[in-house]
């Protein structure tokens, strides 16, 4: 059984199983793009901030822990004069966020830690930061790296998830006798969610402004659940059924009925500036 830290800030999941490879966190966020029936899509949520908070036009973006490049495109997009550098520590989504933005040089993508960005003090004119945080143990340092590289008139914008997001598919779980201790297990989210970001953030940053949505899935049946549930690191699940999510969709309809999947999710984005007099 697993026990210790969540797998979200564990290095050894960070940097193995959860982005060795793009397809993972592909099949996760995408069996929760097609299931989502309320709630808008983050790159254009964060997008929308970014223009209304940063006048003049950013000259200057650092999308960091940028995983597949959706944000990322989307920035580009929005500000097609920008300069734009992509980051993250797994080289399967920089290449996955490469192929996406072609070779128009619309971003360049970098290879780094968030706790020690490549970037020169004082250089970004906005630094997004979209559900990545939580995968630090101690994300107070990430946000100390975003002020130190943001310019004295700089927006950072910050989302992430609340503690308890799906815990409808944690009972699910429970329930099929799969993972008893589902229910039980830390929030994937625990090291920064919507109950504490702010509080995080104005260690370093003053908080503008802060956003809530809550986002609303609906899976029409236990199959569609599984494309999901196969690829989440909380479950603790037999090896036969672990990131298969056919397999897994076989033994959760051997245990339950098959119906419609319901799960939740509050998705908070704040909107940044430095903080006056703070050291950088």
């Amino acid at each position: 059984m697993r026990t210790g830290a969540t797998p979200f800030t564990d290095p050894a999941e960070v940097q193995g199983p959860l982005y060795a490879a793009a397809s993972r966190l592909a099949s996760r966020t995408g069996a929760l793009h097609r299931a989502r029936v309320r709630g808008r899509h983050a790159a254009d949520v964060i997008a929308d901030l970014a223009a209304d908070a940063a006048n003049p036009a950013p000259a200057v973006i650092a999308d960091i822990g940028c995983g597949r490049g959706t944000t990322t495109l989307t920035l580009a997009d929005r500000f097609p004069r920008a300069r734009i550098a992509a980051i993250d520590l797994s080289a399967a989504l920089l290449t996955a966020t490469r192929n996406r933005t072609g070779s128009s040089g619309r971003a360049a993508a970098l290879r780094a830690d968030f706790h020690r960005l490549p970037l020169t003090d004082r250089s970004c004119d906005l630094i997004v930061a979209a559900f990545c945080l939580y995968h630090s143990p101690d994300p107070v340092s990430v946000i100390t790296e975003i002020a130190r590289c943001l310019t004295g008139e700089g927006t950072a914008v910050i989302a992430v998830k609340s503690a308890d997001s799906y815990r409808e598919l944690d009972r699910l779980m429970a329930a099929s006798g799969l993972d008893p201790a589902a229910e039980s297990r830390p929030s994937l989210y625990q090291a920064a969610h919507s109950g504490n970001i702010a509080t995080l953030a104005e260690t370093r940053l003053a908080v503008r402004r802060a956003v809530h949505e809550t986002h609303l899935f609906v899976f029409p049946g236990l199959a569609d659940a599984a494309e999901y549930l196969a690829t989440s690191p909380k479950y603790d699940l037999p090896s036969a059924l672990a990131g298969s999510a056919e397999a897994l969709a076989r033994a959760l309809a051997a245990r339950l009925p098959d119906q419609p999947v319901t799960a939740t999710s509050i998705v908070t984005y704040l909107v940044t500036d430095p903080k006056p007099g703070t050291p950088r």
